[in-house]
């Protein structure tokens, strides 16, 4: 007998699981996600969230409160029964009402190999920090933040020139796949949780812009795994004079790069820049109001030479 479930998650991020949950037979009695958002040019076109656009698709209920802090919205969610909530990436805080309210609990789809990287951007911050695994864990929620024990594990190696995007993706199949296996074993009685460890605990903080800028001064492998952790969003940068003006370049993809010079130097031909110690190359760059582009074809449209300085 299929469970009744009610999903919870917003971004791309989350879709996969939906799609999956759904295709898995189980009854999805509402979607919950966050309100649309103003998008566009000038901003005045509401967006529904790609969890909204997946859920209309698959003919699901939608809502979309601002908070669940009050008594009619808890109300409201509690006369679902459901049997079990799914969260991937919601973006609001469930209250102890909420948390209690399913009879078998709320899941949380988390894309870090726990306690590491509690928080709002684990595979940013993996990728960053220059981790060589991650994962996807399947928890039970609990009040504090992606603190509940675990049910189900799933590692995830990272390639030493993977970037944020594309691990995301993976970890993004990898969840849906982890999330219908926990149903599963939550339908037969065999989802056994195991408390986190209390060591080890780091928290991946949300990603601010003041910290995008590229900083040439640090290692090559520390630059290398900035650029790829921020990529493609919001993208590391830095500037560079070109023609007569000072531009910001988006830098999207890097590779590790013989050589030394002063920090952001131009070393050759093919973009390869001295950081503190080391160099990396880029390998795909992006002007303002341009598209990506590989560094050959980035070359053809913009004179960066050898000697000069990015900053």
């Amino acid at each position: 007998m299929p469970l009744r479930v009610v999903f919870m998650g917003t971004p791309d991020f989350s879709v996969s699981t939906l799609a999956a949950v759904a295709a898995a037979g189980h009854e999805i009695a509402a979607v919950y996600t966050q309100p649309p958002r103003a998008a566009g040019r000038r901003g005045l076109e509401l967006t529904p969230s790609p969890v909204q656009r997946e859920a209309d698709r698959l003919g699901i209920e939608v809502r979309t409160p601002v908070s669940l802090k009050g008594e009619a919205e808890q109300q409201a969610f509690a006369a679902l029964r459901a049997d079990v909530v799914v969260v991937v990436a919601y973006g609001l805080i469930l209250p102890r009402p909420v948390l209690d309210a399913p009879r078998l609990g709320c899941l949380n789809g988390h894309a870090s190999l726990l306690p590491r990287w509690r928080g709002a951007a684990p595979i940013q911050r993996a990728v960053m920090a220059g981790d060589e695994e991650t994962g996807m864990m399947v928890m039970k929620m609990e009040e504090g933040l992606d603190t509940g024990p675990v049910g189900l594990v799933e590692k995830v190696a990272i390639g030493s020139d993977m970037t944020a995007g594309e691990l995301h993706d993976r970890l993004a199949a990898v969840g849906a796949a982890a999330m219908v296996e926990a149903l599963a074993r939550l339908q037969a009685g065999t989802l056994i949780f195991t408390a986190q460890s209390k060591e080890g605990v780091t928290y991946a903080r949300k990603i601010d812009k003041a910290e995008t800028r590229v900083d040439w001064s640090l290692s090559a492998d520390a630059v290398h795994n900035h650029i790829r952790g921020l990529s493609p969003m919001p993208g590391a940068w830095c500037e560079a004079t070109i023609g007569a003006r000072v531009e910001r370049l988006k830098l999207l993809r890097s590779v590790r790069a013989e050589g030394a010079g002063a920090p952001g130097e131009i070393l050759d031909g093919r973009l390869a820049v001295a950081c503190g110690a080391g160099a990396v190359r880029l390998v795909e760059l992006q002007r303002a109001g341009a598209r990506p582009a590989s560094a050959p074809e980035f070359l053809r449209g913009a004179r960066l030479e050898e000697g000069m300085k990015l900053s």
